[in-house]
């Protein structure tokens, strides 16, 4: 019995992080994928700045299409892959992991097991820190996407299960809490979630000191959430709380 066909759909910025992302998607053992979809959702896309992470596709290239994204965000991003994909599966990925050395067979087995009310088999997310010293609030908050669920870093969606909900509300226009918001509407359509077995590696991207405050911008999304999904959203989502409520004390007291 042959495995789910599947297309790799990645958004990306084209950072420096995209060619170890495909090399290692490249040198994964087990089914290939039908075809991968990058994204680009830089605003100005220099085929250029390309050619470097392109060039690591080997046997693959043939496989491979880039679409512009128009600078709108992930979701969106997401969505205009989607819209390219033929195949029964779209694994999702973005373009700072790295797979593990079997991830196609790893991947192959979470969709042969799928029954068929599955939607989505999420990947199993490694963060690598560092021993010497204590993590910094940016390497803790990035270890924490191995406990997060539904995670697009690496999650694999049904195809029609995806476009039965109408795939990702490109209002998130960060990379936060669009994929909590996408697998709620997709539970609420009946359907299952659940994890899968394969493997992947998230490093930690470096980062400059300002990185957590910019961060804080996500609470607008939490506020999305609620309006989207009700108050009790943070329980279904098994979600960490954002520190939304201290904001609003603090600026109040102002």
């Amino acid at each position: 019995m042959s495995s789910p066909a599947y297309t790799v759909v990645v958004p990306t910025l084209v950072r420096d992080t995209l060619a170890d992302c495909l090399a290692a998607l490249v040198a994964a053992h087990g089914p290939r994928p039908e075809a991968i979809v990058l994204v680009d959702d830089r605003p100005e896309p220099d085929p250029a700045a390309l050619e470097h992470a392109l060039a690591v596709l080997g046997e693959l290239t043939d496989r491979t299409t880039v679409l512009p994204g128009g600078a709108r965000g992930p979701a969106a991003a997401r969505n205009t892959g989607l819209r390219a994909v033929t195949t029964p599966w779209v694994a999702f990925l973005d373009d700072d992991v790295q797979v593990g050395p079997h991830w196609c067979d790893q991947l192959a087995q979470d969709l042969t097991d799928a029954g068929p009310d599955t939607a989505a088999v999420q990947g199993v997310l490694a963060v690598p820190l560092p021993g010497e010293r204590r993590p910094t609030d940016w390497e803790r908050t990035t270890a924490g996407l191995a406990r997060a669920r539904w995670i697009t870093a690496d999650m694999a969606y049904r195809t029609d299960a995806l476009k039965q909900v109408g795939g990702f509300d490109e209002r998130f226009r960060r990379a936060f809490r669009e994929d909590a918001d996408v697998a709620l509407r997709v539970l609420d359509a009946g359907w299952r979630v659940q994890r899968g077995r394969r493997t992947t590696r998230h490093p930690v991207r470096a980062a400059d000191r300002w990185v957590s405050l910019r961060n804080q911008r996500g609470n607008a999304d939490d506020a999305l959430m609620r309006a989207l999904h009700g108050p009790g959203w943070w329980e279904k989502a098994a979600a960490p709380r954002g520190r939304i409520r201290a904001h609003l004390a603090i600026t109040a007291a102002g």
